[in-house]
């Protein structure tokens, strides 16, 4: 049987940094990913790339450790904030000058002021750089190419092996190209598997953020924190589906069909939308997202006008983008509906990444606790890198002090599959009850009929697995399992909380 001193599931930029911090303090690391290499929400292609920032001295640092409590809606950690934010400036520093990633910057001070480069829900800019895919690619390649990284692509993650004791021993992977189950010792595993978006129909994810491994954690003793705080987005549906449609342009827009909103307040609600990018129930604003949710999945209509001259910055940034990379012009109808986007909350870890089960660290979009009810943006990019690398760290040491056991020749592999028909099945439901209930609009009634169906699906899976099955049947039954542990914690954790806060609305 293969074995790793450390192994992480996940290739994001999370995933990434736990790696080469891992291997770095002299570990043998292998990463798996569901999907490609270098892929999930870290590498989606539906945006121009990540704002990443970070404080500008010591003084802005407690300024934005506040500034995150407050819009958080005071349940963020204390503790991972503080820890969060007293470490971008090195991360920051570690990307640029040890791994050699090239950041895009303001073109000059004095754009670096302007408003377009105040970061989501904050009050004042910040440092902010561009993270954009190629640098990073090419210089992960390069740095896990030197410290011999294994790469494990295409290799989903199916369960958790633990010991005696409950402590985690090591993986089930299935291999999608062999359709073969693939066990693999480790002396401590990292789960940066990407957040909860793979629950909903319309997602600003990766396809391969399949929303399982913290179902699987779950079933391991790892807990959850603020998992009622899925960020929602609005994302072109016409002319090309799942694009990011960019914040900073709603003072732009011209809406092109009737909308619930009088004449007299849609410009200064569109204003205010432009100052941030996923849904938030604090701001008299929501009536933008809360018309674009009324519209379904058709999306609203609507058109740019942007001015001749004086394009922002960050503004001619994304035009150009949308342009040259996807051939829209801002003159084009267009029509935008909302997307899940990315979880605030999920595993929950303490400072050092640790999910209080012995050999399980996480991190990324995976964990939860260091943003709150709505997330400053730039700082999904700064935690994956933040953690990423505290993750590594604590799993090599963890690693290094594991007694040295002979591993077990095999592991035990999950025998009880489903067909594939019936699994896309239970997950094209699961997706449809989550889209249905537990977007924008949040009532207890809906919320406990989601509920109910995710149960019934729970029982259909039971009632359809079968014994000796083929390892592609096995995993086709572990992985919508797995999401509807998930969807079910999800449900339970926005029925009660009762009040609207941040991201969560109950419209009731």
């Amino acid at each position: 049987m293969e074995s790793t001193d450390v192994l992480v599931i996940g290739s994001g930029i999370a995933g990434l940094c736990a790696a080469i911090e891992a291997a770095s303090a002299g570990a043998t690391v292998a990463v798996a990913s569901a999907g490609k290499t270098m892929s999930g929400s870290s590498f989606f292609p539906g945006t121009w790339g990540l704002g990443l920032i970070g404080p500008v001295d010591e003084d802005d640092e407690q300024d934005l450790i506040s500034t995150i409590q407050t819009v958080g809606g005071g349940v963020a950690d204390p503790t991972l904030v503080q820890t969060f934010v007293h470490g971008i400036p090195q991360a920051i520093e570690w990307l640029e000058q040890d791994l050699g990633v090239e950041l895009q910057r303001p073109q000059s001070a004095e754009s670096a002021q302007q408003k377009q480069f105040i970061p989501c829900f904050d009050h004042k800019t910040r440092m902010w750089r561009g993270l954009t895919r190629k640098p990073l690619e090419d210089a992960c390649t390069a740095r896990i190419e030197s410290l011999g990284i294994r790469l494990l692509p295409r290799h989903e993650l199916i369960d958790l092996v633990e010991d005696t004791t409950g402590k985690i021993t090591g993986a089930v992977l299935y291999d999608r190209a062999s359709e073969h189950l693939v066990p693999i010792a480790a002396k401590a595993i990292v789960i940066a598997a990407g957040g909860t978006g793979g629950l909903f129909e319309r997602s600003l994810t990766s396809a391969d953020v399949l929303s399982s491994s913290q179902g699987i954690a779950l079933a391991h003793g790892a807990s959850l924190t603020n998992i009622e705080f899925m960020q929602m987005m609005p994302g072109f549906i016409e002319p090309k589906r799942n694009l990011v449609f960019n914040e900073k342009t709603w003072r732009y827009v011209h809406v092109d069909q009737p909308v619930d909103i009088a004449d007299g307040k849609l410009d200064g609600l569109l204003e205010q939308r432009s100052g941030y990018g996923p849904f938030t129930s604090r701001l008299a604003s929501r009536a933008i997202d809360l018309v674009i949710d009324q519209a379904g999945a058709e999306g609203l209509a609507l058109h740019y006008d942007f001015p001749r001259e004086d394009v922002p910055e960050f503004v001619q940034t994304f035009a150009t983008w949308l342009q040259d990379e996807h051939g829209i012009a801002p003159s084009d109808e267009m029509r935008v509906a909302m997307y899940a986007h990315a979880a605030n909350g999920g595993i929950r870890i303490d400072k050092t990444a640790y999910t209080g089960v012995e050999g399980l660290y996480a991190c990324g979009e995976a964990t939860g606790g260091m943003h709150g009810a709505d997330r400053i943006g730039g700082l999904s990019s700064a935690n994956g890198i933040v953690f990423g690398r505290i993750a590594g760290a604590s799993a090599a040491l963890a690693a290094r002090n594991a007694p040295e056991v002979a591993p077990k020749a095999d592991i035990d592999l999950p025998h009880y599959g489903i067909a594939t028909t019936d699994a896309e099945h239970l997950t094209r439901s699961l997706k449809h009850t989550m889209s249905t209930y537990c977007m924008i609009n949040r009532t207890e009634r809906g919320l406990s009929t989601a509920l109910q169906e995710i149960e019934s699906l729970e029982t259909e899976a039971t009632t359809l697995s079968m014994r000796n099955a083929h390892d592609s049947q096995v995993a086709a039954l572990a992985r919508p399992e797995s999401q509807i542990q998930l969807a079910k914690e999800v449900v339970k954790a926005m029925r009660n909380r009762t009040e609207s806060l941040g991201s969560h609305y109950r419209a009731d």
